[in-house]
């Protein structure tokens, strides 16, 4: 029988690392789907939801280097927009197989006939249409090539037609190529930064994910000149861990010790960041900003000396030409600030709730207590990443991945799907929130039925908390954000999923020792406090005066 261009583009996929397609299946993706089932490199993972299919094809990509979904004609591959967008903006690698109705129907507004490239075109830096047997090779090629250089989506349309297709070969490059260029500032722009840390008084360190492999030399950075080192979300678990200057987060979820440090010293060196919120950057402080995309240099805030290159090898360059700082004054001031903060933490902790009424801080404290040292966590958007980044410790083995730059609600579940089929060895463990979780319900069925030992806490405040709390703050009456939810222990336990309700704080650690003791899936549903909000770093007058009546309120 001869080869199909179906099970062409699953070869090359099988080339590229690809193990897993998350898809549901549908009748424009029929060949694709039995040459994914003829493969013996590549799984297909029957999800409930195609976004469900494509956050967890994001997550897998963030953990193992590539990751690939598909969705059928019309809504199919409609449904997938949004975990490509969390791709999309996290800069990892994805492919995305969007199959559309044959040629011949093409602009007569068939049945389910969408216009990919329109659809995609936001979210992708690949995108293109295989209309014929012969472009098959050098797109997909280029495809794949395109995500792993750019750490982006690449999109394929393939009408259902052309996958039934004789495969044609040609004598294009079929091989992927896993480039990592270091980059390193020009010597006169190093001096540059030199002089200028040389010539302060007072330096602190901030990071983000772009240092996640400069851990160790961050470390000898801030010792050298006696500097605390804060970081962004996407950072913190790889740069808080053995870090003995290290002052915690700043940004809305973060804490008032990284805050200050950035606004209290002289100079300000960012390094692997590109932090979105301006109203934390202080902007009457001098700034040297380490970036390996010069594009997003100056992107933030007033920087006068960006610097584009990797964080750990211009780090490595710097080093040799800075003045050690003896002055531990500073340091010393933030570090002591930052005991006070941690202290004011355990409050939360050790007034732990009443029933049904369970401190938020309180349930992520102990799962970080319980955890294994090398789990990997999972975190819906909303207040759960404030729980999860205020108490889940980072000790550089640990790993957390949220919906970090797109925000999208529900993306817990499905990103621990992904990373758990990618590695089935770790314990992962996902922060859900009632309305997220609520959203793609559905695809319990899936952890259920490829049997995967994901454990569910959900943060169960039976509202949109995050969004009620801005409303109250803001001095808006607070409208359509309580949630009726359904009891989500039965609703687990009818899909087959071990899972049990929690209403008392006394019952939260033997709760979570049973679950995560447990071999296989399990949903721990904690009757968290409605009322608890969450107080940012630096609060405005506005926010002040609204916390304040808030507080009044309750």
């Amino acid at each position: 029988m001869k080869k199909n261009v179906a099970t062409q583009i699953v070869e090359l996929l099988e080339k590229a690392g690809v193990r897993h397609v998350y898809a549901v299946a549908g009748d424009s993706l029929n060949y694709f789907n039995i040459a994914v089932k003829n493969s013996e490199k590549i799984d297909w993972v029957h999800v409930r939801h195609e976004e469900v299919g494509a956050f967890a094809a994001s997550a897998e990509s963030q953990f193992s280097g590539i990751g690939c979904c598909a969705g059928s004609s019309g809504p199919g591959h409609v449904h997938l927009v949004n975990g490509v967008y969390d791709a999309h903006k996290s800069r990892t690698p994805m492919i995305v197989i969007a199959s559309t109705c044959a040629t011949t129907e093409f602009g007569t507004e068939y049945y389910q006939e969408t216009n990919t490239i329109t659809l995609f075109d936001d979210c992708s830096c690949f995108n293109q249409m295989i209309t014929r047997a012969e472009q098959v090779p050098r797109i997909v090629q280029m495809a794949l090539q395109r995500a792993i250089d750019n750490k982006d989506v690449a999109v394929i349309g393939l009408p259902g037609d052309v996958a039934e297709m004789e495969a044609v070969e040609n004598n294009f490059t079929q091989e992927f190529f896993y480039n990592r260029p270091i980059v390193i500032p020009q010597p006169s722009e190093l001096e540059k930064a030199a002089k200028m840390i040389n010539e302060a008084k007072t330096v602190t360190l901030y990071c983000g994910i772009g240092a996640s492999e400069a851990a160790d030399q961050v470390i000898e950075l801030s010792q050298k000149l006696n500097a605390p080192v804060g970081y962004s979300y996407r950072g913190k678990m790889y740069i808080q861990g053995n870090n003995p200057n290290e002052v915690g987060m700043t940004g809305f979820l973060g804490l008032p010790a990284a805050y200050h440090a950035m606004h209290e010293c002289e100079l300000l060196i960012m390094i692997g960041t590109d932090f979105p919120y301006k109203a934390f950057i202080p902007n009457d402080r001098k700034i040297i900003q380490i970036e390996l995309e010069g594009g997003k240099v100056l992107g933030r805030g007033k920087v006068d000396l960006g610097l584009m290159g990797n964080s750990k090898e211009t780090i490595e360059n710097l080093l040799p030409l800075i003045e050690a700082k003896t002055d531990k004054t500073f340091l010393d001031k933030q570090l002591a600030l930052y005991d006070v903060v941690k202290q004011r933490k355990m409050v939360y902790v050790e007034d732990n709730g009443t029933e049904d009424r369970i401190r938020p801080e309180y349930v992520a404290y102990q799962i970080d207590l319980l955890s294994k040292d090398d789990a990997i966590y999972t975190v819906d958007t909303g207040l759960n990443c404030v729980w999860a980044s205020r108490y889940i410790t980072g000790n550089g083995k640990r790993r957390m991945l949220a919906c970090f730059r797109h925000g999208s609600m529900a993306n817990a579940m499905p990103h621990a799907m992904g990373i758990q089929l990618a590695h089935p060895d770790k314990q992962v463990i996902a922060f859900c929130g009632d309305g997220g979780l609520s959203m793609l319900l559905g695809d319990l069925s899936t952890i259920k039925q490829y049997k995967l030992p994901v454990k569910l806490i959900i943060f169960n405040n039976r509202a949109i908390g995050q969004v009620k709390m801005e409303m109250e703050i803001a001095g808006i009456t607070d409208n359509e954000t309580d949630m009726d939810n359904p009891d989500y222990a039965m609703v687990a336990q009818g899909m087959g999923i071990k899972a049990e309700n929690v209403h008392k704080p006394e019952d939260v650690i033997d709760a979570l020792k049973r679950a995560f003791e447990y071999d296989g899936p399990y949903i721990l549903s904690v009757f968290t406090d409605p009322d608890h909000f969450a107080v940012p770093p630096k609060a405005s007058d506005a926010q002040i005066e609204g916390f304040t009546k808030l507080l009044g309120a309750k």
